[in-house]
């Protein structure tokens, strides 16, 4: 609807009517610049529409039972099964390499073939390139610079964005506007450190302290592996087959980071790095507020294990600290 301003003008007389619902789509509506001369009907109810998650990506390959199954143990603290969990992590780490784009997964489930899921996630991140190009005017390098480097920051164990590997003593306020934007397009998920694992746990925001996800986990792979411009149907094979030797925790930290935003959470993590007080040095993935408050600390800590063979120190400590 951006390029039709008198059209969303006219609807609300069409909305009045009451006789039909209607939806209008439009790519990048929440950016500022491109709604300045439009006027919002305010009939209109904006909805975000993110990437397909892991049970909506289930429906298109025509399974309908699995999810359910998995609530239902998950309800009842059960487990699922050896069988039933390798079926089930099969159709997830099918879920990690396709992502949640609806082309991306129409071309998977028509053919099965990853050479042309690749091409349409490169086209993809390639219309990602050209939007930042004309819509990030005034940032698009620093918007740019960003978004080329988010393979590499999510790679490292530390997986805080650090500015400095874009330009030395680069400065948080230099590159605001430029993650905002990437953020507001829903290119990215951005995760805030919260200071205090409190219920407001915006109140505690520190915006300096910040990691950057991408908005889909099947773009994120194909960005990352592009040292041929293609990713390679062996590649995806053996992610498949859990055998490529890799950092896999970015991944399936980003899938996590993926499904927690498609489910309305804002996202935060939480860190300690005390020198004085190893029980409180700590870093804690993701922290979401429970749907029910009882309590001031009515906080879920979320740590996320790619590996068979892990720890759970931080959360230990975590919960020791804050187990009320």
């Amino acid at each position: 609807m951006i390029d039709f301003n008198r059209a969303s003008k006219e609807i609300k007389y069409l909305v009045a009517d009451s006789r039909y619902d209607y939806i209008e789509t439009g790519s990048l509506m929440t950016i500022k610049k491109n709604v300045q001369d439009i006027l919002i009907p305010s009939e209109e109810r904006h909805m975000k529409m993110f990437p397909f998650d892991f049970e909506e990506f289930l429906w298109a390959l025509g399974n309908e039972t699995i999810m359910d199954y998995i609530r239902n143990r998950f309800n009842e603290k059960k487990p699922v099964g050896q069988a039933f969990h390798r079926k089930a992590m099969d159709y997830f780490r099918q879920y990690l390499i396709v992502g949640g784009m609806p082309q991306a997964v129409a071309a998977y489930v028509e053919g099965r073939d990853f050479d042309r899921v690749d091409r349409i996630k490169r086209d993809i991140l390639e219309l990602y390139r050209a939007d930042i190009m004309k819509h990030a005017a005034g940032y698009e390098m620093k918007v740019a610079q960003i978004f080329d480097d988010i393979p590499a920051q999510l790679q490292k164990h530390d997986k805080k964005f650090k500015l400095s590997s874009l330009k030395k003593e680069a400065r948080y306020r230099e590159y605001e506007d430029a993650l905002f934007w990437l953020n507001d397009a829903m290119i990215v998920n951005i995760c805030y450190n919260s200071t205090e694992p409190n219920i407001g746990l915006r109140l505690n925001m520190d915006r300096l302290r910040l990691k950057c996800y991408m908005a889909d986990t099947g773009l994120l792979i194909s960005h990352a592996f592009d040292e041929n411009g293609i990713v390679s149907e062996e590649i995806y094979k053996k992610l498949l087959f859990d055998k490529l030797e890799v950092n896999k925790g970015m991944i399936v930290e980003n899938i996590v980071a993926q499904m927690l935003a498609a489910s309305g959470h804002k996202l935060y993590f939480y860190t300690n790095s005390s020198r004085e007080d190893a029980a409180s040095r700590m870093k804690i993935d993701f922290l979401i507020a429970k749907s029910k408050i009882s309590t001031r600390h009515n906080i879920s800590p979320i740590e996320v294990k790619s590996g068979k063979n892990y720890t759970l120190v931080s959360l230990q400590k975590f919960k020791n600290k804050y187990k009320e």
